[in-house]
C-alpha cells in the first residue's frame, strides 16, 4: 500500500477539499463511528435543531470512544439508547456533556469550573444532495470553494438518487484520481469508442469532455446511442458527471481517505425524468434505479482494476494515454500550503488533446 510519501506530493499526508462523510440516511438517532484521515470521528445528527456534528471522536477526560455503539452504559439507556441529549452528545463512560463546537457544557459531579482544555475539535460539515460532507484543511483554513451542491436536485422531474456503497479501496486516492485524464482505458476497459476528447484543468476542478458509444452503457435494443460526458473534479474528492445521449443523468462518485493509502469510495446517479413529465413517476424511479445499476456496473469495471494492481509510482504514459503528469501536477496543490497554489496550478492549467483524437471541443 503506497502512501502519500511515496507520490512526492508534498507537505501534507492527507490532502485539502470536501470530502464525503456519510449518507444522510444512515444518521439515525444514535451517532455514528466513523473513521478518516486516520483519525476517528463521532458524527449525530441534533435532536434540537436537525443539524449534523461531526467531533473528534475521544473524550479528554479519559479518551473515551463517544460514539462507539454502546448497549449497557446508563447515561445510554436512560436517554432511550442513545448518547445524544438535544444537540450535545454525552460520553458514556463519565457524562460529561459536548457542545455542537466541541466545548465541554457539563461535568455532572464536578461543581467548580470547566477546564478549558476540556474540549474536542469540531469540524466544518454540510449536509447537502442526501449525504454529509466536511471540509478537510491541514492547515485548519476555511473552505476554498462552496460544499458539492446541484441545481437539480430540488427539481421534480428529475429522480433522486440512493448511495451505492462500493466499498474501500486499499489503494491510495491517486489511483482514482488518475481516471479523469486517462483517455486510452476508455475502450478496454468500457467498449468504448470515442469521437472527441479533452481534459482542461482550472484552479481546483479538473475536467474531462469526451463523446462516443459506450458497451456497458446500452439501451434497451442493447446498442450504446453516442453518449457525451462533462465530468469534473471538484477538489480532490468529488467527481460530478453530466451525461447525455439516453438519459439526461448526473453521476457522482465520491472518494475519502481513510487511511494513508486507502479510499472509502460511494457512488449514485440522478435521472431526469424519461417519460419526459414534469414530475417524475413511479416508472421513471424505475427506470432511473436500473440506469444507475448500469453506472455502477461500469464503475465497477475500473474498481476491479484498481483493486488488484500495483501503486502507479512512475508510470510509463505515452503522449497518446492522457495528460497523466498535467493531473498529478493538479493534484499536487491539495498536498502543499494554499499560499503554493499557483505554483502548481500554473504548471498545468489549459486544454489538452491526447495525440491523434478530436478535440472535443474542436
Amino acid at each position: 500500500m503506497a502512501t502519500s510519501k511515496d507520490y512526492r506530493f508534498g507537505d501534507y499526508t492527507f490532502p485539502r477539499g470536501w470530502f464525503m462523510l456519510a449518507p444522510s440516511s444512515e444518521l439515525a438517532d444514535k451517532p455514528l463511528a466513523v473513521r478518516f484521515f486516520g483519525k476517528d470521528f463521532a458524527l449525530y445528527r441534533g435532536k434540537a435543531s436537525g443539524k449534523v456534528v461531526l467531533l473528534d471522536a475521544y473524550c479528554p477526560h479519559m479518551k473515551t470512544h463517544l460514539a462507539a455503539p454502546n448497549k449497557t452504559s446508563y447515561v445510554v439507556l436512560d436517554r432511550g439508547g442513545s448518547n445524544i441529549e438535544g444537540d450535545d452528545l454525552r460520553c458514556p463512560y463519565h457524562a460529561w456533556r459536548f457542545g455542537p463546537d466541541g466545548k465541554c457544557n457539563e461535568i455532572p459531579y464536578h461543581a467548580g469550573p470547566i477546564p478549558a482544555a476540556a474540549c474536542v475539535k469540531s469540524w466544518t460539515v454540510r449536509e447537502s444532495l442526501g449525504a454529509v460532507w466536511v471540509w478537510h484543511d491541514p492547515e485548519g483554513g476555511e473552505p476554498q470553494w462552496e460544499h458539492p451542491t446541484l441545481p437539480e436536485w430540488d427539481r421534480p422531474d428529475w429522480v433522486r438518487w440512493s448511495f451505492d456503497d462500493v466499498g474501500l479501496l486499499n489503494q491510495h486516492q491517486q489511483e482514482v484520481i488518475d481516471n479523469i485524464a486517462d483517455y486510452s482505458h476508455l475502450g478496454p476497459i468500457h467498449g468504448s469508442t470515442v469521437q472527441k476528447y479533452e481534459n482542461e484543468f482550472i484552479g481546483h476542478q479538473a475536467i474531462q469532455r469526451q463523446c462516443g458509444p459506450h458497451r456497458t452503457l446500452v439501451g434497451a435494443d442493447g446498442v450504446s446511442p453516442i453518449l457525451t460526458t462533462l465530468t469534473t473534479y471538484h477538489g480532490p474528492g468529488v467527481l460530478v458527471s453530466y451525461m447525455t445521449g439516453m438519459f439526461d443523468s448526473i453521476i457522482l462518485i465520491t472518494h475519502t481517505p481513510v487511511e494513508d493509502g486507502s479510499v472509502k469510495v460511494w457512488h449514485a446517479l440522478m435521472v431526469k425524468s424519461p417519460g419526459g413529465n414534469a414530475v417524475a413517476t413511479e416508472s421513471d424511479i424505475a427506470a432511473a434505479r436500473q440506469f444507475q445499476a448500469a453506472s455502477l456496473a461500469a464503475f465497477a469495471q475500473d474498481f476491479e482494476v484498481w483493486t488488484h494492481k500495483q501503486p502507479c509510482l512512475n508510470g510509463l504514459f505515452l503522449p497518446s494515454d492522457g495528460p497523466f503528469q498535467k493531473t498529478r501536477t493538479w493534484y499536487k496543490q491539495f498536498y502543499n500550503p494554499r499560499a503554493m497554489q499557483r505554483e502548481f496550478t500554473e504548471q498545468c492549467e489549459g486544454v489538452y488533446v491526447p495525440r491523434g483524437v478530436a478535440a472535443f471541443t474542436g
